[in-house]
């Protein structure tokens, strides 16, 4: 697989299906609505950092592909977590379990840590690249908590 089309199509797949997630949750995203925990952004800021996460988590991954096949359990957690990633708005806002998407997200959490120690021993830059998002997602899983316990 050429480079370019290596790079575009591990960064197309998480922005197509966060795309599609976002288009299926649109028309129930409240979070402006609810009772939000200290240090929470605005809701326009979630799709500008996730499009940016999305592009990186791409760029990581080809990068590790472009070294050669990945490990299947590289490929594995990459996978598990995106899908797991992608669960969590249906839970959180169009089905409003939001104690459900709290623990959902804790199993995000192990799952990105995972993948960045994972794609760290593969190719170190692919791991640090991985840091924004395992930061953000730590931070979300905080605002999940909030949320559910301010909006009970």
């Amino acid at each position: 697989m050429s480079k370019l089309r290596n790079y575009a199509s591990a960064i197309a797949v998480p922005l197509l299906l966060g795309a599609v997630v976002g288009f299926l949750t649109m028309g129930s995203m409240d979070y402006d609505k609810l009772n939000q925990p200290p240090l929470s952004p605005p809701g326009i800021l979630f799709p500008i950092v996730w499009t940016i996460l999305y592009t990186l988590m791409g760029v990581s991954y080809a990068m590790i592909r472009q070294k050669g096949k990945p490990e299947s359990s590289v490929s594995l957690i990459y996978y598990l977590q995106l899908g797991v990633n992608l669960l969590w708005p249906i839970a959180f806002f169009l089905l409003k379990w939001r104690l459900f998407a709290f623990f959902w997200i804790i199993l995000l959490d192990v799952l990105v840590v995972t993948m960045l120690f994972r794609f760290y021993a593969k190719d170190r830059t692919a791991g640090l690249l991985q840091i924004p998002y395992t930061v953000w997602v730590i931070f979300a899983t905080y605002l999940n908590l909030g949320v559910y316990l301010l909006n009970r």
